[in-house]
């Protein structure tokens, strides 16, 4: 196979990729309606679902134009050679190729993020604003701007380099170094993430004594989850909509509950929600899922290691001899049907521990307070309450809420009888 030939293959993934991805939207758009489904009467009035219908039909239209946009940039880059152009530029302002490498992906990286600037302020501060979602302000959007480009520097530039060094010393034997270093990455986020990183963005502080408290360790007591920290996060600076998390293993484990949440639903509703979520918990939903991803980043750095030294891979995009950091981006497009597929088979494996996470909530009495919840979320959210089925099975990680509800009603039954 020729360079030419593979460049025409990235072109055509590029190209399947926008088509397929706009596809899917458009059968979701085409799905909308102004009118009320009868499924929605009990958890929609009127005038909020037609609020949720123009919200989605909003950020249909705006995701087409950033999409679009995007698709037509990554385009430019590759049959404009655009990669290539990115290399000469870093190798004019540095010699040393550790050097090259990053100041190839940090032009790239900064580039692009500020490229897509624009479109980040936008759905921010007008189309989020308009809605009544967004509470951050010019200043929390700046600093949040500047402090993600700082961890991308921290943390990205090691990693990098530390790839490049296996590469160098040890050839094709580098993936297995480099798998090794992500899996520590992934274990180190998994235990200190919330420690660590969550701070440099959001205060946390524990839950205060109190109704809130008492009852979510008399549920922890009565599944026999040992839970010490719990922890409210000030999610309301940014964006009224609220969430709740469990990070962490062993004896780093949390939860965290947006303040936003705990404004939001009443008592029972909250411990209903950490139900769910020590369900995850409780079915090792945590651990299978990092298994899963190990595994899965395993058997893609064996695959690159069999393709990063084919000069081929390098040439395709502009650049006559193999380069580390050129044949990275090639092999990442040639890369991405098995990624599709890969994250087809993790939303599935995500839905069904969704629902068994619900199960398990259900189990202990906390169906209907799960469904009031969802509900109370689905209506502050502005969630779709009927999307298209092919959009759900490719790119919902979590059942809709109707499917949910109708399972936790079927859980409560059985559980009844």
């Amino acid at each position: 196979m020729t360079p030419q030939a593979i460049l025409i293959i990235i072109i055509c993934l590029v190209v399947f990729g926008f088509i397929f991805e706009q596809i899917l939207e458009y059968l979701n758009y085409k799905k909308l309606s102004p009118v009320q489904p009868p499924e929605a009467e009990n958890i929609y009035n009127n005038e909020k679902y037609l609020n949720q219908y123009n919200y989605q039909i909003t950020n249909y239209k705006f995701g087409l134009y950033e999409s679009s946009f995007g698709f037509i940039l990554s385009f430019l880059m590759l049959v404009l050679y655009g990669f290539a152009f990115v290399d000469s530029i870093a190798r004019e302002l540095v010699t040393d190729e550790r050097l090259v490498i990053l100041v190839f992906f940090g032009l790239l990286f900064f580039t692009f993020d500020l490229i897509s600037l624009p479109f980040n302020i936008y759905d921010t501060f007008v189309i989020e604003a308009k809605f009544g979602f967004n509470k951050s302000t010019p200043r929390i959007f700046i600093f949040d701007k500047l402090k993600g480009w700082l961890l991308s520097i921290v943390i990205g530039a090691p990693v990098i380099i530390a790839v490049y060094w296996f590469y160098n010393k040890t050839g094709s034997m580098f993936w297995l170094y480099t798998f090794l270093l992500f899996v520590g990455i992934m274990l180190f986020f998994m235990l200190f993430y919330s420690n660590l990183i969550v701070p440099i963005f959001n205060k946390q502080k524990p839950l205060e004594e109190g109704e809130l408290k008492t009852a979510i360790k008399e549920f922890s007591d009565k599944v026999n989850f040992s839970l010490k920290d719990i922890y409210v996060i000030d999610g309301s600076k940014r964006s009224s909509k609220a969430n709740a998390y469990f990070t962490g293993l062993g004896s780093k484990k949390r939860i965290v509950l947006y303040d936003t949440l705990i404004n939001d639903l009443t008592v029972n509703e909250i411990v209903a929600v950490l139900a769910h979520e020590i369900g995850h918990n409780k079915k090792k939903h945590v651990i299978s899922g990092m298994l899963l991803s190990i595994v899965q980043t395993g058997i893609m750095l064996f695959i690159l290691s069999i393709f990063l030294s084919n000069p081929m891979l390098s040439q395709a995009l502009g650049i006559n001899k193999a380069t580390f950091h050129i044949s990275i981006i090639a092999f990442g497009i040639l890369y991405s049907p098995i990624s599709m597929i890969l994250g087809m088979a993790n939303t599935v494996i995500s839905r069904k521990n969704e629902y068994q996470a619900d199960k398990f909530a259900a189990e202990y009495g906390q169906a209907e307070n799960l469904i009031s919840a969802l509900k109370k979320l689905t209506v502050n959210n502005l969630s779709n309450l009927t999307p298209h089925p092919i959009y759900v099975f490719f790119n919902y990680s979590h059942p809709t809420v109707l499917q949910r509800i109708s399972a936790l009603k079927s859980n409560k039954s059985n559980n009844n009888s």
